[in-house]
């Protein structure tokens, strides 16, 4: 196993790794939308959390060596399913290759942000 740091991306808020590489396949801890350099939240709608959170997802991936169309499965979690188009809107943006997913809603999730996002990518 090979663990994945990737600096354009927020650091892990807590006793884990950004990502760990095991086979052809890499896994990503939950992204939530945190900026890389302070580490605050970016964003007070879920469609600027979204769009944080997957460019955080997109450093992790370029780290990684993969773009987002090696995603192969996220798991999608919101504090609230009322923002669930919203959130759509942005997420269709980025993973254009309609990875299989999860989505499900939270009673709260770390720092009170509206949503988080995992990766599993398979590599090159």
């Amino acid at each position: 196993m090979r663990t994945i740091t990737a600096s354009k991306a927020s650091a892990a808020i807590g006793p884990y790794s950004q990502g760990k590489i095991a086979g052809k396949l890499v896994f990503f801890s939950g992204q939530i939308p945190l900026d890389p350099v302070s580490g605050a939240v970016i964003g007070e709608t879920i469609e600027e959390q979204t769009r944080c959170i997957c460019e955080n997802i997109g450093a992790l991936l370029e780290e990684a060596g993969v773009t987002f169309g090696a995603v192969v499965k996220t798991t999608c979690f919101l504090a609230d399913m009322e923002d669930f188009a919203a959130f759509n809107e942005v997420y269709a943006a980025y993973f254009t290759g309609k990875p299989a997913r999860s989505c499900v809603a939270v009673k709260a999730l770390p720092k009170n942000v509206l949503a988080e996002i995992e990766v599993i990518a398979e590599l090159a």
